[in-house]
């Protein structure tokens, strides 16, 4: 047991210091900011020490660990603790939320609350992925939902009612199914409940009621990763969102459903996890195909960036389902790497929106001369979406192609089927990507922008770029900077729940 509570500390400061917001004066704009990003910073800068300092990364087991008792009756517990699986996506949530508090810089109605929000969802998400209890996983899943709605409904677009509206319906609606799978794995054997990580994974129970459990908490990460067909929240949430709001969601909260999946349903379900693995693996490879389609056909440009999304986290349910290291490994590096890419794609669309005043691409091009500096940034981050080698996007993607080509669980007839399917979507992802690029920043220049608007990108709109483009350069080129974060606890993981059941 951790004698000092660290990722308590990481937890909780965000959201405390955000309760001073309230008493800043109400036209200090300037000082809100810069208090609001000295937190994230601090923050982020924390959660490095703790990884260099206090992690140890060939310890397989769960470090840090505070367990303190919070509700009597329910044995509710305010349990932490980290491992491979968490500590990167706890990196990835510092570095993105840091760069968002940067790029919400022009933001000027109501800033007192709207920064309050953005630190209560970055302790929302920072509490997600390092709770080791899974009543309190639920909390923190709800956590963050409010200040989504709000941050929709303030500081949205034109439809933002309905975005937030639709948003709130979908993702609170399908929590309950967290909360019905979590109170069943706890009070299930026992007339003493129990939500501990650690002795929920040495529970059995009925193989029926075991995939009634898995399949209601699949359905909360299907709403949140998106899955087809509960995926059609997430453009119109793009589509309204301030592009501060979008980096969190893209870069974040997307991943939230990737990691419930590793978390609760391969570690503390891992038989009923073996019979839905080639659902998820035929559910990701269609996924992928249909996400880029839809992609193809938007006019919207956050709406293809957004549909884009749908169709790369296809790939984190493939290295899922495929039930091997290489598999996982890529998953988890998927997440990451989309997180930086999709951060980045939609910061540079909502600072392209200032200045064109449309989200339409006919209603662009010939935008790269007055806004060469744009056109480079947009281009190379469109770049690495499509999976450029030497980008983290290739490195994910070709683990996870070959954990199907390598993958014994499966014929080779599934494989064939499996692994077009997948090409199909790898070869289209470029298309709508290129053809999103020239639509932009090729052609003639459209007689609907004001020329006055079309200014180049300021020197912290090029400092947050080049934050994100260069983990994501890294990472292609040398992935196993991050890759030995986790391959000793997903190798251990898969050997103790899956090799004697394969």
């Amino acid at each position: 047991m951790n004698h000092y509570p660290w990722l308590t500390i990481i937890v909780i400061f965000p959201i405390f210091a955000g309760l001073f917001i309230p008493f800043f004066p109400s036209g200090g704009n300037k000082l809100i900011r810069w208090y609001t990003l000295g937190v994230c910073l601090s923050e982020f800068l924390l959660i490095i020490y703790i990884f260099c300092y206090q992690y140890q990364f060939h310890n397989n087991y769960t470090q840090l660990k505070e367990d303190f008792n919070w509700i009597n009756f329910m044995n509710f517990h305010w349990r932490l603790g980290i491992d491979g699986f968490s500590i990167g996506l706890i990196l990835l949530t510092g570095f993105i939320t840091t760069l968002a508090i940067l790029a919400a810089w022009p933001v000027t109605r109501n800033p007192r609350l709207f920064h309050f929000l953005m630190l209560a969802m970055y302790s929302g998400q920072i509490g997600l992925f390092a709770c080791q209890d899974i009543l309190l996983f639920f909390f923190m899943w709800e956590l963050e939902l409010l200040p989504v709605y709000l941050l929709l409904i303030v500081w949205g677009g034109k439809r933002r009612l309905y975005a937030a509206t639709k948003f709130i319906l979908y993702t609170a609606g399908s929590s309950i199914f967290i909360l019905i799978g979590a109170l069943i794995m706890g009070f299930y054997g026992s007339n003493i409940s129990t939500f501990d990580f650690y002795t929920l994974i040495n529970k059995t129970y009925p193989s029926e009621l075991e995939i009634i459990i898995y399949f209601s908490f699949l359905l909360a990460y299907a709403v949140k990763l998106p899955m087809i067909p509960f995926h059609t929240w997430l453009p119109d949430t793009h589509g309204e969102a301030h592009y501060s709001t979008c980096m969190l969601l893209a870069g974040i909260l997307l991943k939230m459903g990737g990691y419930g999946l590793v978390r609760i349903n391969m570690e503390l379900l891992p038989h009923a996890h073996l019979s839905f693995a080639p659902w998820l693996v035929g559910a990701g490879a269609i996924q992928i195909v249909y996400g880029a389609l839809t992609s193809l056909s938007q006019r919207n440009l956050k709406r293809r960036i957004a549909y884009s999304s749908v169709s790369h986290m296809g790939f984190v349910l493939i290295g899922i389902g495929s039930l091997t290291n290489i598999g996982l490994n890529g998953a988890i590096l998927q997440m990451i790497s989309h997180g930086l890419i999709g951060a980045s794609l939609f910061f540079l669309s909502g600072i392209s929106y200032d200045r064109t005043r449309t989200l339409l691409l006919n209603q662009m091009g010939g935008i790269a001369t007055p806004m060469p500096k744009i056109f480079a940034l947009f281009t190379t981050s469109s770049l690495a979406s499509l999976a450029l080698p030497g980008t983290s996007g290739f490195t994910a993607e070709l683990m996870i192609f070959l954990s199907i080509v390598d993958n014994p669980n499966y014929s080779f007839v599934s494989k064939i089927i499996i692994l077009t399917i997948q090409g199909i979507g790898i070869i289209l992802t470029p298309i709508y990507l290129l053809s999103m690029l020239r639509q932009m920043f090729y052609g003639y220049k459209s007689t609907k922008i004001p020329i006055t608007y079309l200014k180049d990108a300021v020197p912290r709109e090029i400092f947050i770029s080049f934050c994100l483009f260069l983990p994501i350069l890294g990472l292609g080129i040398y992935p196993n900077f991050v890759l030995s974060i986790w391959d000793n606890k997903t190798n251990s993981f898969l050997f103790q729940s899956f090799s004697r059941n394969l």
